[in-house]
């Protein structure tokens, strides 16, 4: 279970003295424990799809936060976000290069049946039904945009 590895990469780091991994890691276990509290599933666990929706969330917070900096002239604050970012992707799954990407977006237009950019809102739907997880929502809607002119 990918709970179990995110502990026990937590306790080899607090062994080691990675102090970035270990606050990363606490950090994740933490909003893995408040989503558990929130769905009311504190007992069972969150599975694996549903932790992986807490790290994706994590991630797109820290890439927020470190555009912000960088436009604030907090290069130093930046740099923390992105190096958690990097620890944080460690635990989600391949993400599909742009190109499969857009192949599988290619695809679902034509499913869809969608020529104009109105209809921008049911492919967006399908597509992250489909590639929940395996990329990055703002790649999706990039590549919609782009083919749905």
């Amino acid at each position: 279970m990918l709970k179990q590895k995110i502990i026990e990469d937590l306790k080899s780091a607090m062994k080691a003295g990675d102090t970035a991994k270990r606050d990363t890691l606490r950090m994740l276990d933490s909003m893995v424990k408040n989503c558990e509290i929130e769905k009311k599933k504190r007992e069972a666990g969150l599975s694996d799809e549903e932790i992986q929706e807490v790290i994706a969330r994590a991630i797109k917070q820290r890439r927020d936060s470190a555009s912000q900096y960088t436009a604030g002239g907090r290069p130093e604050l930046a740099q923390k976000e992105n190096q958690e970012i990097e620890i944080l992707i460690g635990y989600m799954p391949a993400q599909m290069s742009e190109e499969s990407a857009r192949a599988e977006i290619l695809k679902i237009i034509a499913e869809v049946g969608a020529v104009s950019k109105s209809e921008i809102g049911k492919v967006m739907g399908r597509a992250m039904t489909v590639l929940k997880g395996k990329v990055e929502g703002n790649l999706v809607k990039k590549i919609v945009e782009e083919e749905l002119k």
